[in-house]
């Protein structure tokens, strides 16, 4: 048996204008994951260059510099994300309010 081509279905078009407001915004886990980075590299900064050889006055307790380092990188990743979205806010403020208005057409095809 011979395969026949099925046959075309007259297929209706219609087409939509709409016209949209396009806004620049930055990516905010960009930023966030940029502080985080940056607060991790301040943390380690702070632990190799101070000496936390010493008796704790608090606790008397000497610390390692791995615990050192944690307390640390706890304080200064939470500021680098807190300082990581402030910058991302002051970007969205000042080049966000940049808009543009583009017509987009919609085409659906029906069957």
């Amino acid at each position: 048996m011979a395969e026949q081509p099925a046959p075309e279905r007259p297929s209706s078009s219609s087409d939509e204008r709409q016209t949209l407001t396009v806004r620049r915004a930055p990516k905010y886990g960009v930023f966030l994951g940029a502080g985080a980075f940056a607060g991790i590299l301040i943390a380690l900064l702070l632990t190799v260059f101070i000496d936390g050889s010493d008796i704790s006055p608090y606790t008397q307790v000497v610390y390692s510099q791995m615990q050192v380092f944690g307390f640390t990188a706890l304080i200064f990743v939470v500021l680098g994300v807190a300082v990581g979205a402030i910058v991302a806010l002051i970007f969205e403020r000042t080049f966000g309010g940049r808009t543009r208005q583009v017509t987009v057409e919609h085409e659906q095809h029906g069957i």
